[in-house]
């Protein structure tokens, strides 16, 4: 009788089938990065990213959306503030940027320019009437009561006046530097003096406006052209003042951490405003006017500015008038003195 064979399966075999379901366990037990692990490697990665540019993005976006002030009073009417022989008209230094400005015509033709469009405006300004471009001071805009009481007090005594927003102040559009300052005043006064003929063109700046238009008397000094007069109302100078704060700080956007995690928004807008420098310089006959009680400008800083000036031409050429602190003028209030428009004349 044969014996069954009965085969058995080898070892081998077995441990094969075996090492198989391991390899398979170990393939089901790897490990792969989730959504979660993406996100934080994502994160990881922008974060300092958005920590360098966040506060130029943030400025870009706020200037864009800026609520212009006063957001009150339509800029674009003149005739709300009773300048009721007044034109708004914007201009175009630069690509880009667009300055309000208004023009007022002398008081007596008030009732002329009723109901006339810009051609008038601007045709008007060769009748042979002086005319003042006034500079004003740092924020706010051209609506200011102060401001608006030079315009008044100009035009009752016979002047054209224009006064423009510097970009990034009222309804102009662009950022305020110290540069595009004096490219706007510049501007400003080359379009004024290709309308008025003979008239005599003369600047009125007041605080920041002094900076801007000493700095635009230089400007055109080095291209042979100098003002036919100069009034400096308020001087400052950066180089005698302790100046706390930049200047142009209002405009930006406060962002906590600014100074510390990154710049200060206006870090790269260097302000210089070398007006004791510019003097030196000057050629055309100036006349400064202080209060005596101006608290954000000392009256002993505005004398030396005076003889720095005197030395530069002479006594005859460049005066100063002095009002006395009782009057409480302040910063902001010489043009209320009953005496300016023959002080000016």
């Amino acid at each position: 009788m044969k014996k069954r064979v009965v085969k058995k399966e080898s070892s081998s075999s077995s441990g094969g089938e075996a090492s198989k379901k391991s390899f398979s366990k170990k393939q089901q037990k790897r490990w792969w990065p989730g959504p979660t692990v993406y996100f934080l490697i994502a994160v990881l990665l922008l974060v300092p990213l958005v920590v360098m540019n966040a506060p130029e993005l943030i400025q870009h976006f706020a200037n864009k959306l800026r609520i212009r002030v006063p957001f009150c009073i339509d800029l674009s009417r003149p005739a709300e503030l009773s300048l009721s022989h007044t034109a708004n008209f914007y201009l175009t230094p630069e690509d880009g940027i667009s300055l309000g400005v208004w023009q007022t015509v002398p008081e007596s033709l008030g009732k002329e320019a009723q109901g006339k469009d810009l051609t008038w405006y601007q045709n008007s300004l060769s009748d042979g009437s002086p005319v003042f471009i006034y500079l004003h001071g740092n924020t706010g805009s051209r609506a200011a009561a102060h401001r608006v009481g030079v315009a008044k007090l100009l035009s009752k005594h016979g002047y054209h006046v224009l006064v423009p927003d510097y970009r990034g102040f009222g309804d102009s559009t662009g950022e305020p530097t110290e540069s595009g300052l004096t490219t706007d005043a510049l501007y400003l006064y080359n379009w004024v003096k290709a309308r008025s003929g003979s008239s005599r063109v003369y600047i009125w700046g007041h605080s920041l406006g002094t900076g801007v238009s000493t700095n635009a008397a230089v400007k055109l000094l080095e291209q042979g052209v100098t003002f036919d007069g100069l009034i400096l109302e308020s001087a400052f100078c950066t180089v005698r003042q302790n100046l706390r704060e930049h200047i142009f700080s209002w405009f930006y956007w406060k962002i906590p951490g600014h100074g510390i995690l990154f710049p200060e928004p206006w870090a790269n807008n260097n302000i210089v405003f070398p007006t004791e420098e510019n003097l030196r310089k000057m050629k055309n006959p100036i006349l400064f006017l202080h209060s005596e009680d101006d608290y954000m400008v000392p009256i002993w800083i505005i004398k030396e500015l005076y003889e720095t000036a005197v030395s530069s031409q002479n006594a005859e050429r460049v005066k100063m008038v002095a009002f006395e602190g009782s009057l409480g003028y302040l910063h902001n209030g010489i043009y209320r003195d009953s005496r300016l428009p023959q002080i000016i004349k």
